[in-house]
């Protein structure tokens, strides 16, 4: 009854702000709902063969509330993310809700900042170029939003952006301590030009600060800096990007690691094929004594659209055992009719490195991921899609599994995104 009454004053509040003479402005209401069914065996790790795959719905749900004129920005996103069947019951008959998972995806304001940007501030998203090492992290059903601030401005054809964050777990009154697998500090500058129509190429420095144990106020620095470039003409589309950390890890150790990218397609009529290849650098030694760290740590980058959909490469000093990782693969996008396109990614991944912890033989397997996505409305699509991996003896060493079912990952999802409402408000002469 209190949570029912609070959000018919949050609703209220809402339309007499986008009613008011003094928010001259759009206000509008979209919608997202994103469920998704899963078949997972053997998805993100190997299992046994003697245990079943796992039959899953999961469902995003977010409803976001934004307001916009001259000087002010403003949006608020309540997100919902929930597994069907996850309910608290407390008879057999009864279901009193869900197990909590409402929470506020975005929750932000941007002032204008003269003629040059604006200064956001609050909950928000923060993507850059292809999302290698800020990203939206959009497969996973919670997405990924921080809490920053961070000014946007533009100067002819140049952009740049500078943010920064600063956490704590709690109203603390004293200390600065906070769980050491986690960033206390995010910092960045992001410096884009285009140069002419087929050529981008941006600049990303990005500083993190790690505690050493969650007890710990010294803060140890990684920095990551780096360039990403972007390349169209005619059919061709090729993009690069090279990432260079140094600083030090969250043990003090002086960190020297890199990573880069190379992706090239060319379109002929409906079909697309292309060839890549993505390397981040492992450790040839491991263990405390060691003077430097030469893993590299793709910070908050996605890792679902980089290294295969069955997500066997995620937190790299336990799924390459410090190796690091080298991809290899080849891609072939074909757009069948309108709206509707196919899409095949084929990988073959190796160790950076061995090291003690890893057997000896690099070669970890073979992936691929077919995917065929409908955008049936400009607000709606439908997408399917299979993996399957051949995983090599030392993939399933590093992993732990030596008679594991044969893996294989298939999902249906449905994206809906709507625009509910739109008013605006203009001003009265």
């Amino acid at each position: 009854m209190k949570s029912s009454f609070f959000t018919a004053i949050f609703f209220v509040s809402v339309f007499m702000l986008a009613t008011s003479p003094l928010s001259h402005g759009q206000f509008s209401i979209d919608a997202h709902l994103r469920p998704r069914f899963e078949i997972r065996d053997g998805y993100q790790h190997m299992i046994p063969d003697s245990v079943g795959p796992a039959f899953i719905f999961s469902q995003r749900t977010r409803l976001s509330f934004s307001f916009e004129n001259k000087y002010l920005k403003v949006r608020i996103t309540p997100q919902d993310v929930r597994v069907w069947g996850d309910e608290q019951v407390v008879t057999s008959t009864a279901v009193l809700g869900d197990a909590a998972s409402l929470d506020l995806f975005e929750g932000y304001l941007q002032l204008r900042l003269g003629r040059w940007g604006w200064l956001s501030v609050g909950r928000q998203q923060i993507y850059y170029d292809n999302e290698r090492l800020l990203a939206t992290n959009n497969w996973n059903q919670h997405g990924l939003a921080y809490d920053a601030v961070i000014a946007r401005m533009k100067f002819g054809r140049w952009n740049v952006h500078a943010g920064g964050s600063w956490n704590t777990i709690g109203e603390q009154s004293f200390s600065n301590g906070y769980p050491s697998n986690r960033f206390k500090s995010l910092d960045y500058l992001w410096l884009n030009r285009e140069f002419g129509e087929h050529v981008k190429i941006s600049l990303l420095h990005i500083a993190t600060a790690q505690t050493h144990t969650d007890t710990t106020n010294l803060l140890y620095w990684r920095q990551s800096t780096g360039l990403y470039g972007n390349f169209t003409w005619k059919g061709l589309k090729a993009w690069c990007d090279f990432y260079y950390q140094y600083g030090q890890n969250p043990q003090g150790i002086t960190v020297s690691a890199f990573l880069f990218d190379v992706n090239a397609g060319y379109t002929v009529k409906f079909f697309t094929p292309g060839i890549g290849v993505s390397y981040l650098s492992g450790n040839k030694e491991t263990g405390p004594g060691i003077s430097r760290d030469h893993l590299f740590n793709p910070l908050y980058g996605t890792r679902h659209n980089f290294f295969g959909f069955i997500d066997y490469f995620r937190n790299f000093p336990v799924d390459t055992k410090q190796g690091g990782l080298a991809d290899y693969f080849v891609f072939l996008n074909f757009a069948i009719c309108k709206g509707l396109t196919l899409s095949n990614t084929s990988h073959y991944f190796q160790l950076a490195q061995t090291n003690q912890l890893t057997p000896t033989d690099r070669n970890l397997g073979f992936e691929n991921d077919l995917v065929m996505k409908y955008s049936f409305l400009s607000w709606g699509a439908l997408e399917t899609g299979y993996c399957l991996f051949l995983p090599t003896e030392s993939l399933k060493t590093i992993q732990g599994v030596q008679d594991p079912r044969f893996p294989q990952f298939f999902y249906v999802m449905l994206t809906i995104t709507p625009t509910l409402f739109t008013y605006d408000h203009q001003a009265i002469k």
